[in-house]
């Protein structure tokens, strides 16, 4: 994203039609151009004037005078703005011809101003520039735009806030801390300080990797609400992949058929769990290549174990009617060890099980009816653990994949330290170099140590007016 100085305008709500539309200007000395197209109705022939932060009730009009709108102007003096800068902000009646017909007015009374359309996410993009947003607060405003809940969108509101921000800095605060008792015994080595010991480096060491974990854990869980679960249906054909589906939709979404093979391809639908949106994901049923109908149920096939490969979590239904089979094992044999896997037990109905749950060495074991819907809740109740969603509300703020690689990334530079720490005093410049590095990761959330590279593509994708 390259920018300038410019005065930037767009329209900044929604495209359709509306009650209010609103047209956004943001840059210096707007006054001119607010002047240019504001006229107070019956006003005298003095300019426009108009007091920061109050609505001033006006005609929006064109060169030759006529009238295009009438509505408010809000103008905003810097830096008591959203962006830092002067914003004037005009509020019509919000057809998209009107809006369009204000933003070409407004772009014509500011060209000599160099007034010119807004990129995506300029607006906040500027607001972090002139500090009035850190990073993460800047992706909380896309976040809580975007929100698929309310609780999304109440953890977004809380990372607006600054609720993410406040943890990293209190842990950059925390490793600078340690940071500077070490460069301070390198840099007086004369005095033969037993620094690791005297210090405590060790124990501030340990403190800061236990918060660390914590913040990625709650991070973790945020990601999840905003991302959602990929849970990936598998199994051999007919054991109720569709049925189940279906039930958890609580709508027809897939066909549901006595004939083996019907699904052929992914199948995808999202549902929220107490808040946590669930993309499920229903395949093609597992069988031998040799065994399927035709050349698009083997493709089907195919599809389902890349769609496995890449799942959150693994449902693997059988037929509590018939029992385990050696398909089944086939199947169990072949899944992703590295993914959580769940053992739903379909057709209770007809095996005369009871709706149960219990964890095995293997496998949590779950028998419901997904025709009866009988057991479900159970099932949800163990989508939610695996997402680690907290009842309790601890997940304090939404979290990016970003965030995840980078806490991470500091969390493998604090975990290198601790080792160099075992060796007392004799590696304290490797110690305090991936002290610093960690401390690099965290301030890329903020913010504080980023590419600009980075920026453009964050930015870029917000919508425009943003």
């Amino acid at each position: 994203m390259k920018l300038d100085s410019s005065p930037i305008v767009a329209i900044a709500t929604a495209p359709g039609r509306g009650g209010i539309g609103i047209v956004r200007i943001s840059g210096k000395n707007l006054m001119p151009i607010a002047q240019a197209v504001c006229k107070q109705p019956q006003a005298s022939t003095h300019a426009l004037q108009l007091t920061p932060r109050h609505a001033t009730y006006t005609d929006f009009i064109r060169a030759d005078s006529s009238v295009i709108d009438s509505g408010l102007a809000l103008y905003f003096v810097a830096p008591h703005s959203y962006t830092g800068e002067e914003v004037l902000e005009l509020q019509g009646h919000g057809g998209p011809v009107v809006m369009q017909m204000l933003l070409d007015r407004c772009l014509e009374a500011g060209a000599e101003y160099e007034l010119r359309l807004a990129l995506p996410g300029e607006f906040t993009y500027r607001a972090f520039l002139n500090d009035k947003l850190d990073l993460a607060q800047a992706e909380a405003v896309s976040d809580l735009i975007e929100a698929s809940s309310e609780a999304a969108a109440k953890l977004a509101q809380q990372s607006l806030s600054g609720a993410f921000s406040d943890q990293i800095r209190a842990l950059v605060e925390q490793v600078v801390a340690l940071r500077l008792l070490v460069e301070a015994t390198l840099d007086f080595p004369e005095e033969e300080i037993e620094f690791l010991e005297k210090s405590n480096a060790r124990g501030q060491l340990q403190i800061i990797r236990e918060t660390l974990a914590k913040v990625f854990s709650q991070a973790a869980q945020g990601s999840v609400l905003r991302e959602g679960l990929k849970v990936v249906l598998a199994g051999q054909p007919n054991v109720g992949k569709s049925s189940l589906l279906n039930a958890l939709a609580g709508s027809d979404v897939a066909i549901v058929t006595s004939v083996a093979g019907t699904t052929r391809d992914k199948i995808i639908e999202t549902i929220l769990v107490d808040g946590i949106p669930i993309n499920i994901i229903d395949t093609a049923g597992i069988r031998d290549e040799d065994e399927a109908s035709d050349e698009v149920e083997r493709i089907g096939i195919s599809r389902t174990w890349d769609a496995l490969a890449n799942a959150d979590v693994i449902m693997h239904i059988l037929d509590a009617s018939r029992g385990p089979t050696r398909g089944d094992d086939e199947i169990l044999s072949r899944l992703p060890s590295n993914i959580p896997i769940l053992r739903i037990w379909n057709k209770i109905d007809l095996s005369g099980h009871r709706a149960m749950s219990e964890t095995l060495p293997d496998a949590t074991h779950i028998y419901l009816s997904a025709a009866e819907h009988t057991g479900l809740e159970l099932l949800r109740k163990e989508l939610l653990s695996i997402a680690g969603w907290q009842q309790t509300g601890e997940s304090a703020f939404l979290a990016r994949e970003r965030h995840l690689i980078a806490l991470q990334t500091a969390q493998s530079h604090l975990d290198v330290a601790a080792k160099l720490a075992e060796q007392s005093d004799q590696s304290l410049d490797l110690f305090a170099e991936e002290c610093r590095l960690a401390q690099d990761s965290l301030n890329s959330i903020t913010g504080e140590f980023t590419s600009d590279d980075l920026l453009g593509a964050i930015f870029s994708r917000f919508c425009i007016g943003k």
